[in-house]
């Protein structure tokens, strides 16, 4: 019997591969996970502008009447805050203390709202809302005809506007448009994205991917525009001190424990509203915190984390050397009372304790 996973596809997995792309299987698919380097692909982002394509990503529609009701009742921001065109981060808790998936909900009208979900947890998320619509609401699973490009970087509102006759710098952060882009009709237009670096996120039919891509390319010509790999996004997001889930957030941590209070709105009814609000209320015992090493090192997943006498107190949730800054940075989960600003951690790389310390994100401070 074989054992061989079949990988899916992008629409643009072959766009990849001929331009000599390094791919890995992600989250059930065949990404690239680097072109040139990492450092340099990295850098490509903090100063110019690059391109990454996360069409593995999930997209769900959800509409009707009651779509705000199921969205409030899921999640624990309050999208009621919501207006069209507006965008918001949230979280999925799991009925036990936990996150399903953090993700993004989009409201294109009253009745309609798109939410974005990690690869890794489509069908797993699209079965938790499903099993919680008891509200009538329509949801549509979009997932498999849709592309996402992320265009990311201080250039990459230039070589976009070249693209469009909406005008960018007037859309506001997590805010979207939908509009003309590149000759397509309807294209959903997010100043969003997972870098720091600010840029736009670009939502189209699988059809027009390669037209798109190309597009975005020849505009960006001038400029030095890239393909980017999942490797950059990984140091890019960890920089900004962004959560990775299945890392940082995953079934058995807290929005609370994760420092996701700021997207836990207990002016609603939701899943897990008691729990939490017990938990904001009287304190948690571990905390998601951030850090920078002292001594030479690069930390990573899952190392621990120690106090001088070499006794555990944490584990790295993720970690790399910091491709901007040059040095090890991580974030990791620890007791509370040693989760202090400026408090010395160690972490235990190769039977080796070196030295950290508890510091305040984002790391990278533009």
């Amino acid at each position: 019997m074989s054992n061989t996973i079949t990988l899916q596809n992008t629409a643009l997995s072959a766009k990849h591969i001929s331009l000599g792309a390094k791919m890995v299987p992600f989250a059930g698919y065949n990404m690239p996970v680097s072109y040139t380097g990492l450092n340099e692909e990295h850098a490509i982002v903090r100063a110019g502008v690059g391109v990454f394509d996360v069409s593995h990503m999930g997209e769900f529609v959800l509409k009707g009447d009651r779509a705000l009701d199921l969205i409030q009742y899921v999640t624990s921001n309050d999208a009621a805050q919501l207006y069209d065109g507006r965008v918001q981060y949230s979280c999925l808790p799991n009925g036990v203390g936990g996150i399903v998936d953090d993700l993004l909900v989009y409201r294109i009208d009253e009745k309609t709202y798109m939410l974005v979900v990690n690869a890794s947890n489509i069908e797993k998320d699209w079965n938790w809302i499903s099993k919680h619509n008891t509200f009538g609401v329509e949801m549509k699973n979009i997932s498999d005809r849709t592309s996402l490009l992320a265009v990311q970087g201080p250039k990459a509102m230039e070589v976009l506007q070249r693209l469009t006759d909406v005008k960018l710098d007037t859309v506001p952060y997590y805010h979207f448009v939908k509009g003309k882009f590149a000759g397509e009709e309807n294209i959903v237009i997010s100043n969003t994205g997972y870098t720091g670096s600010g840029g736009f996120e670009i939502y189209f039919d699988n059809e027009v991917a390669n037209k798109i891509w190309d597009s975005i390319f020849t505009a960006g010509e001038a400029f030095g525009i890239k393909p980017i790999g999942l490797g950059a996004r990984d140091t890019l997001r960890l920089e900004m001190g962004f959560c990775l889930y299945g890392n940082d957030i995953d079934d058995t941590t807290s929005p609370i424990e994760a420092g996701l209070g700021w997207v836990t709105k207990f002016n609603k009814e939701f899943i897990d509203k008691k729990f939490l609000q017990d938990q904001k209320e009287k304190g948690v015992a571990r905390k998601l915190i951030a850090f920078e090493m002292i001594d030479r090192g690069i930390p990573r997943h899952d190392y621990e984390i120690t106090d001088a006498t070499g006794a555990n107190i944490g584990k790295v949730t993720s970690g790399t050397q910091a491709p901007t800054l040059q040095k090890g940075i991580g974030m990791g989960y620890v007791k509370t009372e040693i989760a202090k600003l400026d408090s010395e951690i160690f972490i235990k790389v190769r039977d080796k304790l070196l030295k950290a310390k508890i510091v305040k994100l984002p790391f990278y401070k533009k």
